[in-house]
């Protein structure tokens, strides 16, 4: 049995027990401490909605480490520079922007089979738990919610839908989860009543979810070769191959760690989908022009663009179901 295994053995182990991957007790208080929020909007009087947003993966990892520590000051800087990159889309005057630190998992844990990953990332959703529940408590107090989240962030959203919106009353408080940069399956859905796609630009209750792709590509982490995935178009909000032409795409913003936007292109790209794999086909830009940027991504995987590609479509559309939704809380 490798060394790898044997980790995965205790991890899970460790888990039954309450204890997390350092051995210590999980403390059902460690978001009580604002130091473990990234952020912590609680200042905005009566907002229209609260945002709860969940960090893509920074933490490359290394040979004996596969999550994050909430004691590493480097990388969490760097956790909150790629919470800022999106931020922008969800944040405003009238909504409320929460976001946990947690022990998210390494790169390094995705070059594992998938059956090896799964304790690691345990962990890193152990703490998202801990971290939403609290916020409900203490922090909620009633509020429409948005979740958000990007690549191991929309993980962990999607794995926050099966498990705590069980519950009807919460289901009702979902404005919308956009899980963007991860599969969904035919299966997830089937097992799963409560999530329900999106379908439209507006409805709510629903997950918004896509993958970027040159038109080339057959395979990719997100949607390996002989899967398909769920999505839909942030040009045309449509789930079938409608072609959307680049003249839909309202500005393509390419941010940094400040949340400032460096560049932004009108109409950079047009998209369809792929009815046999659910991606996102992204025309007009090629992968030399955006490439991939991590060894575990083949050329064409336009995964890193995924927000930036479509960023004041999906800004538009946050404010739109937002909107939706406190219509038809009023009616």
């Amino acid at each position: 049995m490798s060394g790898k295994s044997i980790r995965s053995i205790l991890i899970v182990f460790c888990l039954c027990l309450g204890l997390n991957l350092y051995g210590c007790s999980v403390d059902p208080e460690l978001y009580s401490q604002e130091e473990n929020w990234a952020y912590l909007e609680t200042e905005v009087s009566d907002p229209k909605a609260d945002v709860f947003f969940l960090c893509p993966s920074v933490y490359s990892g290394d040979e004996d480490s596969y999550n994050m520590s909430l004691r590493d000051k480097e990388t969490k800087a760097s956790f909150v520079g790629a919470i800022n990159m999106e931020k922008g889309i969800y944040d405003d005057e009238d909504t409320r922007f929460f976001a946990p630190y947690y022990q998210q998992i390494g790169l390094n844990v995705y070059e594992m089979a998938p059956q090896e990953r799964e304790p690691y990332l345990e962990i890193a959703y152990n703490d998202v738990r801990e971290a939403f529940l609290y916020y409900l408590e203490h922090y909620n107090e009633g509020n429409p919610v948005v979740l958000a989240g990007f690549s191991q962030g929309a993980d962990m959203c999607l794995r926050l839908l099966k498990d705590v919106f069980e519950d009807a009353s919460l289901q009702e408080r979902l404005v919308a989860c956009y899980a963007i940069g991860w599969q969904i399956s035919d299966e997830e859905l089937e097992n799963y009543t409560q999530l329900k796609m999106a379908q439209n630009e507006t409805d709510t209750g629903v997950i918004v979810s896509f993958n970027s792709e040159a038109e080339f590509v057959e395979d990719s982490l997100m949607i390996p070769e002989g899967t398909r995935s769920y999505a839909i178009n942030p040009l045309n909000w449509k789930t079938d191959g409608t072609f959307a032409d680049r003249s839909l795409n309202q500005g393509a913003c390419f941010t940094d760690y400040d949340g400032q936007i460096n560049q932004e292109i009108p109409a950079l790209t047009g998209a369809y989908i792929d009815e046999e794999r659910g991606a996102l086909k992204v025309i007009d830009v090629s992968a030399k022009e955006y490439p991939a940027g991590l060894s575990i991504f083949e050329e064409g995987i336009y995964h890193l663009y995924d927000y930036q590609f479509f960023y004041r479509n999906l800004q538009e559309n946050v404010d739109k179901r937002i909107d939706a939704y406190l219509d038809q809380s009023a009616l």
